[in-house]
């Protein structure tokens, strides 16, 4: 099967909603988990009082072991109903089957999204999908559990096939087994790729998932500004430690007001003179390594060739293990990370066994 990396051209349309300001970050902030209609609209007036123009809140919670606070369910869209109508804030929940759909329109919710444990799933997503058909409703996309990009698109196509064009992203970070600082690992590069392979999709961060610690909020939601995402998505509660699910990664509207007038938000579209010049001066060495690259496969092939004509197999063990130790050493004197050092070469030597695996068969 051949992936393509091109970029891919959809005709999305914006996903903003009267009233909201589309300066970056669009921010949209709200529990965890709708657990009492008190707690609901105790965080919302919170909210709403900080400026911010989009609450969100769990109704139905997929969660990844059974016996945990699951949703408080329908009842719960009553609630987010009263926020429309006391603050009048536009309300935001997760759906993952059908009924979720019906129940979340019908009570005339704004923004819906779908979660990371539904995004895995094809059936569920094309259900969503077929069950939104006809509907002008922004549908915001969690990257699936776990780091597959390829899967994550599969999404969006589907739900710009059932004729939903107001899409968006939500980076959420990607589970681990070694979990090591984060809760779920940011993985930057995957909604960089994300960015460059779908340039007009806009991409919210999920710091409070992907941190699953309030202290690391901050720090990650300067990331994502700083990587130009376009808004936000923070888990805020009344009264956080008491949270039904999530608790340690839930903060206060007034925390929350704190981190969002921190973050420093950097012109994208300003550039230099001398940072042309310095990208010019990349661009050159792009060239040389790609052609050092061709010219180090050539040398492989012909490794292959010798290998084939003396009958010895292609991987020899010793030699790589050199390899990997050696220029490890070497990159850590120039000053280069060990891992990418290690890594780079790793994916070299995987293609120059592509390649001599190849004369092998001819």
């Amino acid at each position: 099967m051949t992936i393509n990396y091109k970029v891919m051209e959809m005709e999305l349309e914006s996903i903003m909603l009267p009233g909201v300001d589309p300066q970056r970050p669009v921010v949209i902030a709200g529990p965890c988990s709708a657990e009492t209609e008190e707690q609901v609209m105790e965080t919302a007036r919170g909210i709403a009082d900080k400026g911010i123009k989009l609450f969100r809140a769990g109704i139905w919670k997929p969660r990844t072991k059974p016996g945990g606070f699951e949703g408080i369910g329908a009842e719960g869209l009553q609630w987010l109903k009263r926020v429309k109508k006391e603050t009048g804030m536009y309300v935001a929940t997760e759906v993952a089957t059908k009924d979720h759909v019906f129940e979340a329109l019908k009570a005339g919710i704004d923004v819906l999204w779908i979660g990371a444990r539904t995004t895995v799933n094809p059936f569920a997503v094309q259900e969503i999908a077929d069950a939104l058909k006809g509907v002008d409703v922004p549908v915001l996309i969690k990257n699936p559990v776990n780091p597959d990009l390829e899967l994550w698109i599969g999404a969006f196509q589907r739900l710009y096939g059932a004729g939903i064009r107001r899409l968006g992203a939500i980076h959420r970070g990607f589970s681990s087994y070694d979990k090591k600082m984060y809760r779920n690992l940011p993985l930057w590069h995957i909604p960089i790729e994300l960015r460059r392979r779908m340039p007009n999709l806009p991409i919210f961060c999920d710091p409070s998932h992907i941190g699953g610690k309030r202290e690391l909020i901050a720090p990650l939601c300067q990331q994502a500004m700083d990587l130009s995402f376009d808004g936000l998505i923070i888990e805020s509660h009344c009264n956080p430690d008491c949270a039904w699910s999530d608790a340690s990664q839930q903060i206060t509207p007034d925390v929350l007001d704190y981190v969002l007038n921190l973050l420093v938000i950097r012109d994208s579209n300003q550039t230099t003179e001398n940072l042309a010049e310095l990208r010019r001066q990349i661009d050159g060495i792009d060239e040389q390594l790609l052609e050092l690259l061709a010219k180090r496969m050539r040398i492989s092939r012909e490794i292959g060739v010798y290998k084939k004509e003396h009958n010895m197999p292609i991987l020899q063990s010793p030699r790589y293990s050199e390899i990997l130790e050696k220029r490890s050493n070497m990159g850590e004197q120039m000053e280069l990370n060990t891992d990418f050092v290690k890594e780079i070469l790793k994916e070299i030597h995987e293609e120059s066994v592509r390649q001599q695996m190849i004369i092998m068969n001819e």
